[in-house]
């Protein structure tokens, strides 16, 4: 049956499915009304009889409860005989009205108007005029006269007529004006007291090209003002009469957003590069943080940030200042999800600036949070190196991140044990609680960066457990920050994303293909080669595996760094078993990252081919800490099907 919903932004209302709802006579509507007002507390009998007559009846509170039992019959007209009520529910010394928290139009136009204060402002216009569309008259409009429900109409009246305003403030700032005149000029008819309502007219009629009808407005204003309420027009008022008639430029409509940035960012960096000398060592650090900006922009935006750190961190270096290259090494703290390096050369060079700053960092602990960030960056940059300095670098980082109790450090240091947590298989869980956390000290402290970065390891993480559904509330809210915050790398995770939960979730095959590379045009040009190469055929490979298709694998595709696991497909498919057999003896472990478990599969795979006893008892022990889990699907972005069939395969395959 359809939820009830109420109205107080007008008469009083009940209704099921759009269908109004019988509620009687003007006592029972003023109980509704109450028990509304109450916001789900419960209201005392005694206080309902109060509010309902100035003098009670003998009866009164009889007729409280004939009202009461006329209501619920009403609002839940199937509920059995003797059964509890679930909506206008008795508690203790009274009743209370259990509505949901968008079953009132009150309250949905309230948490309207408050998320239209958290929205860009481009957005906050249509969301503020939504919510201004639940009135249908006075609040309460029934009750007017009443003193129980006076206090709530004031405030419901004055948020109304504030959102109306803010509104239009809204249209005229950002280049609208002309939309907001006939709402104004409605606004003012109705509540011709509301000064900035005049002033926000004025301008926007200014705006608009309409000079003389701006202060033909701010005249009227005036005679009403006086001649209403005996007062004179406020400083606001007089002002922009006089900036009007001396057709002051700070009147004109703002730039559009894009030119306002330009123009700004142009003066911003005249200003710099003219007080802040060409060889100061801020430049560096400002450097730094450009290309960390710079990172998260787009594919050309990273790679261009790629290019130019190392020279950044050298630079810093041949100074010989110690706690300068450390802040310019770890001011690079841009969130990094995926577990392979796009530039190992780069990374490995960076490692070792790192490890020769924390040898040069002084001793004591004014230097720790120096120190929490080039071990956060040690981790970082060590990703899919298999090697104990990484994570012991990652645990160091983040106790003294824990230690100092400073979020964006923790973050940091988060992020770096993010990328030592692949060292086995089976370790989704603990990635989802470093996500977890990420995005409740992110959305805490305003990081938005390693907020999005929690969200998507969530997305990974909860792929590896098979847990779609609470996979897809994480990728729909990174993309909703993604689109907020201009970060369009992001799309590219969450669309694989949602092609690897095609292939895990039984579309045909011929979808889930095409769903792959789909995914697969679009990385050109992400700028993310650690990601990119190999990773298409390696989805398909592991797709024909998880569905108990030949592996069809071709040697000429760009298989990148998971050439060694594919090449023994084509030697069998040649009827080159020899070889195939020496390939597949010399496959090395796969190296700590997210595809670890797809890699152990694709050798359990030859190994349950060609009958490799050595192989499959090292492919067994390598993947059952992840049983339970999707093989690859920790990745986020391909699976070579539940980890649980491949053990049984090779179980099966050894007898036992």
């Amino acid at each position: 049956m359809d939820a009830v919903t109420f109205g107080v932004l007008g008469p009083v209302t009940a209704e099921r499915g759009g269908d109004v709802l019988a509620l009687k006579g003007p006592r029972h509507r003023a109980v509704l009304a109450r028990l509304v007002l109450a916001r789900r507390r419960v209201v005392p009998v005694a206080r309902l009889v109060e509010d309902l007559w100035d003098v009670p009846p003998p009866r009164a509170v009889g007729a409280v409860r004939t009202f009461v039992g006329d209501l619920r019959r009403a609002l839940e007209p199937d509920r059995p005989p003797r059964a509890p009520a679930r909506l206008l529910v008795t508690d203790g010394p009274g009743y209370a009205l259990r509505a949901a928290p968008d079953a009132v139009d009150a309250w949905r136009f309230e948490t309207a108007v408050a998320q239209a204060d958290r929205l860009p402002a481009a957005q906050a216009p249509a969301r503020l005029q939504a919510a201004l569309g639940e009135w249908r008259g006075p609040a309460y409009a029934e009750f007017v006269g009443e003193e129980w429900v006076r206090a709530e109409r004031s405030r419901l009246t004055e948020l109304r007529l504030r959102a109306v305003e803010r509104r239009a403030e809204l249209l005229v700032d950002f280049g609208r004006a002309a939309e907001a005149v006939p709402d104004l000029d409605a606004h003012l008819a109705e509540h011709p007291w509301r000064e900035e309502a005049w002033r926000l007219l004025a301008l926007a009629l200014y705006r608009t090209g309409r000079q003389a009808d701006a202060l033909a407005v701010l005249r009227r204003a005036r005679a009403l003002l006086a001649g209403r309420l005996g007062v004179d027009p406020g400083p606001r008022l007089r002002r922009l009469e006089a900036d009007i008639l001396a057709q002051d430029p700070g009147l004109d409509p703002p730039a559009e957003p894009a030119e306002a940035a330009a123009r700004l960012w142009a003066r911003a960096t005249e200003a710099y590069d003219r007080t802040v000398a060409a060889g100061a060592h801020a430049r560096l650090e400002s450097t730094v943080g450009l290309l960390a900006n710079l990172a998260v922009t787009g594919g050309g935006g990273l790679e261009a940030a790629r290019e130019h750190r190392m020279t950044a961190v050298a630079a810093a270096e041949e100074t010989g200042d110690a706690e300068l290259t450390a802040r310019v090494i770890g001011a690079y703290d841009v969130p990094a999800n995926w577990t392979r390096s796009d530039d190992p050369e780069l990374a490995r060079r960076i490692v070792a600036a790192a490890e020769r700053t924390l040898a040069a960092l002084p001793d004591g602990t004014t230097a720790d949070a120096a120190r929490c960030r080039l071990l956060a960056t040690i981790a970082l940059e060590s990703r899919g190196v298999r090697s104990p300095r990484g994570p012991r670098a990652a645990d160091e980082a983040e106790r003294i991140a824990r230690r100092l109790d400073d979020p964006a450090l923790l973050a940091f240091a988060l992020n770096g044990a993010f990328m030592q947590s692949c060292t086995t298989a089976g370790l989704a869980a603990r990635r989802d609680a470093i996500g977890a956390e990420l995005v409740a000290l992110s959305a805490r402290h305003g990081l938005t960066g390693h907020e999005v970065l929690g969200h998507l390891i969530r997305v990974q993480a909860q792929s590896a457990l098979a847990d779609f559904t609470t996979a897809d509330e994480h990728a729909a809210a990174v993309d909703r920050l993604a689109e907020r915050y201009e970060r369009p790398l992001v799309a590219v995770f969450t669309g694989w994303y949602r092609a690897l939960r095609q292939a895990a979730t039984g579309s045909p095959y011929d979808r889930a293909e095409a769903a792959y590379r789909s995914c697969a045009a679009r990385l050109d040009g992400a700028g993310m080669p650690g990601l990119e190469r190999g990773l298409l055929p390696l989805a398909l490979l592991g797709l024909r595996l998880a569905r108990g298709l030949p592996a069809d694998v071709d040697p000429r595709a760009d298989w990148g760094p998971y050439r060694p696991w594919a090449e023994p497909f084509a030697f069998l498919a040649d009827g080159r078993e020899a070889e195939a057999r020496g390939a597949l003896r010399a496959l090395p472990e796969p190296p700590p990252d997210l595809l670890y478990e797809a890699l152990c599969c694709a050798e359990a795979a030859l190994a349950l081919a060609l009958g490799d006893r050595t192989a499959l008892e090292r492919t067994y022990e390598r993947l059952l800490p992840a049983a339970g889990e999707l093989a690859g699907a920790g990745s986020g972005l391909l699976t070579f099907g539940p980890v649980d069939g491949w053990l049984a395969a090779i179980r099966r395959a050894r007898g036992s």
